[in-house]
């Protein structure tokens, strides 16, 4: 296969996986450019960070071959900042539209992400609330591992045509699947929001999809972090990609402190769901560590099974 049409079934995939979000994005404009605003029952469902991680992921990986040409051993730092860049600056840009009813995107957000009693207190009526934009840490750290894996993927495997050199084939699958894996458990809170019912104390089901999605979203960090790393020594590409799993999974974590007030969801009512260590549970610590865990045996087995061809 040649880098053109790896380049253009890359950006082919990445269009039609973002057909649905574009489409939210362009009947927000429609409607602020109209209207001068959104009505709050006509609102998109997750807008943001979605239709904003789409227009970066397109114009990015567009540019990505004049990129390569012009920054060479730089174009994978260069393409990545610019996403980061037009993801940043889409996404400030819809937070600024105004929901009709008194309010703005950006808290309309907060309203559809978690409604617990705790949340209401904080906030009031969603609809005129005045908040702390911390909540926002769950999309930006969410959108960033999106964003960067996908334009690391393509670019890996755009080098790998171009060069012949196909020994970063497997962290790159490994990486496109954890990503893939994540965004589909993405997908599935967008339209459930993991079965949660408003309370603190959740469901079994709810609570298995919300470890779920911690563990894999620190996991898919770490591997990320792997890949780049790949081929240096095990304490470099291993050991550290495995800390920066649990980094990710405990900035998720205090995402989730922010919006809920300080405290956290409880899965259960044993001993393993009772605060430990502040709002932290034993089931808690347990999900951060098993993140890094995760992340160390995928880059330990892709390390062993590439020595051993």
């Amino acid at each position: 296969m040649t880098t053109r049409k790896v380049y253009f079934l890359s950006l082919a995939a990445v269009q039609s996986a973002s057909v649905y979000p574009i489409i939210m994005g362009v009947r927000v404009l429609a409607a602020y450019i109209k209207f001068g605003g959104v009505d709050a029952s006509n609102y998109p469902k997750y807008v943001i960070p979605y239709t904003p991680i789409c227009i970066a992921l397109i114009i990015s990986v567009a540019l990505l071959p004049l990129i390569v040409r012009l920054c060479k051993k730089f174009a994978l730092l260069t393409v990545s900042l610019l996403a980061l860049a037009l993801f940043f600056g889409a996404e400030l840009g819809f937070e600024k539209i105004v929901v009709f009813g008194g309010t703005d995107i950006q808290s309309w957000q907060l309203y559809m992400c978690a409604v617990t009693p705790q949340v209401q207190q904080t906030i009031g009526d969603a609809l005129t609330a005045q908040y702390s934009p911390a909540f926002k840490i769950h999309f930006y750290v969410i959108s960033a591992l999106i964003i960067l894996s996908v334009i690391t993927v393509i670019h890996g495997y755009l080098k790998m045509v171009q060069d012949k050199m196909f020994d970063k084939k497997v962290p790159l699958i490994t990486q496109l699947i954890s990503v893939c894996v994540f965004i589909g458990l993405c997908i599935l809170a967008c339209f459930t929001a993991f079965y949660r019912t408003g309370e603190l104390t959740v469901s079994p089901l709810s609570a298995f999809l919300m470890i779920l999605f911690f563990i894999v979203f620190g996991a898919a960090f770490g591997v990320y972090a792997g890949t780049l790393l790949y081929g240096r020594k095990t304490a470099v590409a291993i050991v550290i990609p495995s800390v920066i799993a649990v980094l990710a999974a405990i900035i998720m974590y205090i995402g989730e402190l922010v919006l809920l007030g300080g405290v956290l969801y409880k899965f259960g009512d044993m001993f393993l769901f009772t605060p430990l260590i502040g709002p932290f549970a034993v089931a808690d610590i347990l999900v951060i560590l098993l993140s890094g865990a995760i992340a160390f045996l995928i880059l330990f087995a892709i390390r062993k099974r590439n020595a051993a061809v």
